[in-house]
């Protein structure tokens, strides 16, 4: 790193920065960078701000800046305001949920200019939830739970019940960087992790020690399915009729990721013979409505789609770790969450130059 600091310049909305940025990470960032913020109008989660006003205000900085931060109520980073962005070597979207939003990755790649995003920050925490929702269900800890609650005996006969996770051959459907934290989570367990993911390198098998393989596979021969694929147009209803009828019964299907990627009617028809149980942090559609099934199978533990809140009075972990991407960046090292093609390509549901790899 040159004597002169770097200059960052964080864009997005007053609520964003309320939301995110943490003192303690914002000094961190000042020892290495000179960092200032750029209020951007409007909240913008869905899509990128097209305030004119705000974009011209962007455009008239950013000529003096090496790093962006871009997070809700940012504008798009295009190849417009890339044209006066002549020091700018690297993009940092702080909230990659809807991927890419703000960002025009092509052009950005086409200047040279290295592309990162923390949307893994909340993964981490509903990776936690995704274990702790495998253990509920093998054990059909609903269905105890309204046991309890209705003053009933114990059941020493439960059915479905497949108990211990010790050992247990666990299936992912998409294995990215929530998956990757739970198979860290997983070791303990001694358990044999399969793996359906068109968009992983075969390289990665290797390292974190799985069986790569197709979801039939998962489907028919592991204890226990986890569903953490991104909903992309290539996912939504990925597992449907054909597919919940293919798990074996007494497994556990778990579904921490969208609600859409699963057919709900059919894992309801499913669920109704009681030959499987369901941990479930998302549905579709959401809120679940009063009417729906689901509410009331004994056999389906059901949460409300917060696993990724951290706790009371905690900030979100997002802007911590932009401020270790932009520390490893800025002092010569390799970031760690790139958007890349093949990162773009999952996200959106494309296929990755014919291959399946």
């Amino acid at each position: 790193m040159a004597d002169t600091k770097p200059k960052v310049l964080m864009a997005f909305s007053q609520p964003a920065y309320v939301r995110a940025i943490d003192d303690t990470q914002l000094a961190r960032l000042h020892t290495f960078t000179d960092t200032d913020w750029l209020e951007c109008a409007g909240w913008g989660i869905e899509r990128a701000n097209d305030d004119p006003a705000t974009i011209a205000a962007l455009v008239e900085r950013i000529g003096d800046y090496d790093g962006l931060i871009v997070s809700h109520g940012a504008p798009r980073i295009d190849a417009g305001i890339l044209e006066s962005a002549g020091r700018l070597k690297i993009i940092g979207e702080m909230e990659g949920d809807r991927f890419a939003a703000r960002i025009d990755l092509d052009a950005a790649w086409a200047r040279g200019i290295r592309t990162v995003d923390t949307t893994n920050a909340s993964s981490y925490p509903v990776a936690e939830w995704a274990l702790g929702l495998i253990l509920i269900s093998l054990r059909n800890i609903g269905a105890q739970f309204r046991r309890v609650i209705a003053g009933l005996p114990k059941d020493t006969e439960l059915t479905p019940y497949r108990g211990v996770l010790t050992g247990r051959r666990v299936g992912f459907v998409g294995c990215g960087n929530m998956g990757r934290r739970l198979i860290h989570f997983l070791r303990p367990f001694d358990v044999e992790v399969w793996v359906y993911d068109p968009y992983l390198p075969p390289e990665m098998a290797d390292a974190l020690d799985f069986t790569q393989t197709t979801l039939d596979n998962i489907l028919t021969q592991c204890d226990v399915i986890v569903c953490l694929a991104p909903l992309t147009p290539a996912t939504s209803g990925m597992i449907g009729k054909r597919e919940i009828e293919m798990i074996q019964p007494g497994a556990a299907f778990v579904n921490v990721s969208r609600g859409a990627i699963v057919d709900s009617d059919a894992l309801i028809a499913r669920l109704k013979r009681n030959d499987i149980t369901a941990g479930l942090e998302v549905w579709d559609p959401e809120p679940i409505p009063a009417d729906s099934e689901i509410r009331h199978l004994p056999n389906a533990f059901v949460t409300p789609h917060t696993s990724g809140l951290r706790g009371q009075g905690e900030r979100n972990a997002f802007f911590g770790l932009m401020v270790d991407e932009l520390e490893r960046f800025f002092h010569g090292h390799h970031t760690r969450f790139d958007l890349t093609p093949r990162s773009q390509a999952n996200r959106t549901g494309s296929n990755l130059g014919g291959t399946t790899t």
